[in-house]
């Protein structure tokens, strides 16, 4: 399918469809066309095409009820490619669509107390009851699990072998008895993460995504799709963070300097290369060629939002701080509101979606080659690791 085709289809849904309708019922004849995300299958949102088609398809539908990418940040980006790899014909046709319409929100248990940056030590427990399985644990920094129906949980269910074993992934019902939802007031003043309590949450078992004990697998899936995400995410060319910087920057001549200019000059440079990396990244990803390299997006992408907020709060530094706009939300931002909210937002952009010392791990072993660190709980049971 040719550019072209694309806009003929997308011209033919226009006329048999009213934007300034209702726009839930808008979203599902868009995800029914085949024009939520291009390169999914057909009827299942897409249309099998390429990746790149799917601009064709966002400039045509400008002014149409759109998706907030915000919301449904990690169900757009985490778990709807989990669920495409992993999932059954009967769990894609189930979660999909109103993952897509945005109907149905989703969260991400993974992270916990004891189990941060070394995810595979993770000790919330899924026991099989018949056909059903019931979940003791706790996690925490869940994003929008106050506003999620559904999550993508990862659970140990074998303690019995190795870490990175014996660990089963499913769909967790945020609505089920036995889930507690407690936020974290953070630095901004907000409440974007959460951490979440499962206690004896009884879900059943075709609520399972892949194998019983092989959920690192099929967490790995989306821990790379996590880090495209964040890091490799569609951003036009000069925007993002980089865009906020310029805006101030073209509205304040006063405040600039030579030394400033040739700052913003060598970040707006590497905001471009990251941006093209993206866009490279996510044609692998669309191919079915995920790699290490989201890794590598994701510690761009932090080290970048990070020197570009603090450029912009050191450039408005003569303003003074009444237009440092704070206001509370739930959604996470990573661009909006004003420059001080940037700059504090930006100090967790290095520990969300993996540390960036772990990352930089990863980017030296699976990229670089260079010999792994010594790891002596690798054949270890897990039950007999210390923690």
């Amino acid at each position: 399918m040719n550019e072209a085709q694309i806009k003929e289809r997308v011209r033919a849904f226009l006329d048999a469809h009213d934007p300034g309708g209702d726009r839930a019922a808008f979203l599902r004849a868009r995800f029914d066309a085949g024009l939520a995300w291009v390169w999914f299958p057909e009827r299942l949102g897409g249309l099998g095409a390429a990746r790149e088609l799917q601009q064709v398809v966002e400039h045509e539908l400008a002014g149409t009820p759109q998706i907030n990418s915000g919301l449904q940040g990690i169900g757009l980006g985490m778990a709807a490619p989990t669920i495409l790899a992993f999932g059954t014909q009967e769990q894609r046709r189930r979660f999909l669509r109103p993952l897509w319409t945005g109907e149905e929100i989703w969260c991400q248990l993974f992270s916990e107390p004891g189990a941060g940056s070394d995810l595979a030590t993770l000790g919330t427990r899924a026991v099989r009851d018949g056909d059903e399985w019931v979940v003791d644990g706790q996690k925490v920094w869940t994003s929008g699990a106050h506003h999620s129906r559904w999550a993508i949980l990862v659970t140990r269910t074998d303690p019995d072998v190795p870490k990175h074993r014996g660990m089963t992934y499913f769909i967790c019902d945020m609505h089920a008895p036995g889930v507690e939802v407690r936020p974290l007031r953070q630095i901004t003043g907000e409440a974007e993460f959460n951490e979440v309590f499962l206690t004896g949450v009884r879900l059943s078992d075709d609520l399972r995504l892949g194998e019983v004990g092989d959920g690192w697998r099929v967490a790995q899936t989306t821990l790379m799709n996590e880090r495209v995400a964040i890091g490799g995410a569609p951003v036009r060319r000069g925007g993002g963070m980089v865009g906020a910087v310029l805006e101030a920057w073209h509205e304040h001549p006063e405040l600039r300097t030579h030394e400033l200019h040739q700052r913003l000059l060598s970040l707006w440079v590497e905001a471009e290369v990251t941006r093209l990396s993206g866009a490279r990244l996510r044609e692998q990803l669309a191919a079915g060629e995920p790699g290490p390299e989201g890794s590598g997006m994701k510690l761009s992408f932090a080290r970048l939002n990070q020197a570009l907020s603090g450029f912009d709060v050191e450039f408005r530094r003569d303003l003074g701080y009444d237009d440092w706009s704070f206001r509370r939300s739930e959604d996470v931002d990573f661009y909006g509101r004003g420059p001080g909210y940037r700059y504090l937002r930006a100090k967790g952009n290095s520990i969300e979606g993996g540390t960036s010392e772990i990352l930089r791990n990863i980017i030296s072993e699976r990229v670089l080659g260079l010999p792994s660190e010594p790891r002596v709980d690798k054949d270890v049971p897990w039950k007999d690791l210390p923690r």
